[in-house]
């Protein structure tokens, strides 16, 4: 795939990590390699939590919406769907290992570790270069037509319900 995940199914969304038309956002894209969502994201100096160190809001943020894209993507796969539903997150835990640097691209790789009908549980890291920086367990359920992001997303989850 050359376009990314968000230019094909949501070129229209503002969102702060994943929109791409949000102007001012971090504006990711992720690409499917294998059963794993990739991204190459390069930080800027207005993204530091001092010189040459991301800032921790913004690990979080990156990792959020890449595996929120994730989610949809696999239920999309796994439902043989046309388009992703519109996921939300329920909840994260980000480990920070070490400062993550600046001064180079950064790689988030991100895989649905197990999903029960709208349910997703998503497991993704950051790397610097050979080095693990952040790692990420995160929940996310595909939300319905009469959830508010339904309105503004990618349309309602109408795939199997959890056994």
């Amino acid at each position: 795939m050359t376009v990314s995940l968000q230019q094909r199914y949501a070129p229209e969304n503002r969102c702060f990590g994943c929109g791409p038309a949000n102007p001012r956002g971090l504006r990711i894209e992720s690409f499917a390699e294998g059963d794993e969502l990739v991204c190459e994201w390069m930080p800027e100096p207005h993204h530091e939590a001092f010189a040459g160190v991301l800032n921790g809001g913004i690990v979080g943020t990156l990792l959020d919406c890449h595996g929120n894209w994730t989610a949809a993507w696999h239920l999309m796969r796994r439902d043989g769907a046309l388009k992703p539903p519109t996921t939300v997150t329920a909840d994260y835990t980000v480990k920070l290992k070490r400062p993550t640097p600046t001064d180079f691209p950064l790689r988030l790789t991100a895989r649905a570790a197990s999903s029960d009908g709208p349910r997703v549980t998503v497991e993704a890291e950051i790397t610097s270069g050979d080095q693990v920086t952040a790692t990420f367990v995160g929940h996310f359920v595909a939300v319905g037509p009469d959830h508010p992001a339904a309105r503004h997303g990618l349309g309602p989850y109408s795939g199997p319900s959890p056994s």
